[in-house]
């Protein structure tokens, strides 16, 4: 059966963006290399490992807007899923995106179903939120960075409902990111 499986950066205070989406804080925290995006004296933070396992992204419209200012999708090897309320993506189709304009949970559910490597969920809050809602979160990997925003968006939403999760695996790194692997109980 495959998982879902939450791996995401967030900082000290909980935030996984800025008000706007900002996302700068990642390279400032983190340093970067030319390898993977938040990555520091070639460190992969067990990135390659996780990427590999996957065969599937979930995310939501804002977050693939942010995802978009890289220029382009950064997996383009996996099927990547979006969910939209309006159906339509302002930047038209691409080819190995598709849009979902129907019921999140539901969705996820039947793809969990079928067979096939693990699903990425990419995010954002109101997307995690539901899906932690649903009991569907199998695994978050989660990686602090250490920095305050302040304010921003929350990795989980108002409304999360309360979950446990049991910690299967901690790393901290020379760069001063933390990482955890947990699991739903």
């Amino acid at each position: 059966m495959r998982k879902l499986k939450l791996y995401i950066a967030a900082s000290m205070d909980g935030f996984i963006a800025g008000p706007n989406g900002e996302i700068d804080w990642l390279e400032e925290a983190g340093g970067k290399t030319d390898t993977v995006p938040g990555t520091s004296k070639g460190e992969d933070y067990g990135y390659g490992e996780f990427y590999a396992s996957i065969d599937t992204t979930l995310m939501g419209m804002e977050t693939y807007r942010v995802v978009l200012t890289a220029d382009e999708l950064p997996y383009p090897d996996k099927t990547n899923y979006v969910f939209t309320r309006s159906g339509r993506a302002d930047r038209g189709d691409e080819p190995y995106v598709r849009f979902v304009n129907e019921d999140v949970a539901g969705f996820t559910r039947s793809l969990l179903g079928e067979s096939g490597g693990d699903v990425w969920l990419v995010g954002g809050g109101q997307i995690n939120t539901i899906m932690l809602n649903e009991g569907l979160i199998d695994e978050v990997i989660l990686t602090s960075f250490p920095v305050v925003l302040g304010t921003g968006i929350p990795l989980f939403g108002r409304g999360a409902s309360r979950q446990g999760f049991q910690t299967v695996g901690f790393q901290a790194y020379d760069s001063g990111l933390i990482q955890w692997r947990m699991a739903r109980r």
